[in-house]
């Protein structure tokens, strides 16, 4: 097996294993709109006879205190399903964190369960952390639960700020003619 960079003579059979492993067109759609405006940053294929197994990393607008993080989406990832459980998608994950650390991207956000993500280095407990200023070490004050979209991430490289925060809720006015607390 092989793993290299995604050419355009492979992008039908990429819509035919992206459906098949996900059972549907969903995926190789979300594919093309990724692709179309150029926002596939890197884009791998595994291929024995032929392709067998593709990832899709696409680049993500992160902003932390108001400054912008090299940041890529990792999504989908699809094996052939006669073909799967046997390390190719995690050859491909590999692969594609070795090439996002070697172009220079600062994070890979990825939705996923954290059970599989975390044996390549993504935590969802680690997008909480934030460095104290007074001590200069880490610390995770923040609560999993108020994520609501990204469950796993991994820094790839050392970021000095945090890759991002939890949203914070809007304040809420008080309803007419009753006293705020």
């Amino acid at each position: 097996m092989t793993i290299r960079r995604r050419t355009p003579a492979d992008d039908a059979a990429i819509v035919r294993t992206v459906d098949a492993a996900f059972g549907g067109p969903a995926e190789s759609t979300l594919v093309r709109t990724l692709r179309d405006p150029g926002l596939a940053a890197i884009e791998l294929v595994a291929a024995e006879d032929a392709v067998v197994g593709h990832a899709l990393f696409s680049v993500l607008e992160v902003m932390v205190a108001a400054r912008r993080v090299k940041a890529l989406a990792l999504a989908p990832v699809a094996v052939q399903p006669d073909r799967q459980r046997r390390g190719i998608g995690s050859a491909l994950i590999r692969d594609g964190l070795g090439l996002a650390r070697a172009d220079g991207w600062d994070a890979v956000i990825v939705l996923g369960d954290p059970a599989y993500y975390a044996r390549f280095g993504f935590s969802g407990p680690g997008l909480c952390r934030r460095r104290s200023r007074a001590t200069r070490s880490w610390r995770s004050p923040c609560r999993p639960e108020r994520w609501t979209a990204v469950r796993a991430a991994s820094s790839i490289r050392r970021p000095s700020t945090p890759l991002a925060r939890p949203p914070r809720a809007a304040p809420t006015a008080p309803s007419p003619g009753r006293a705020r607390r």
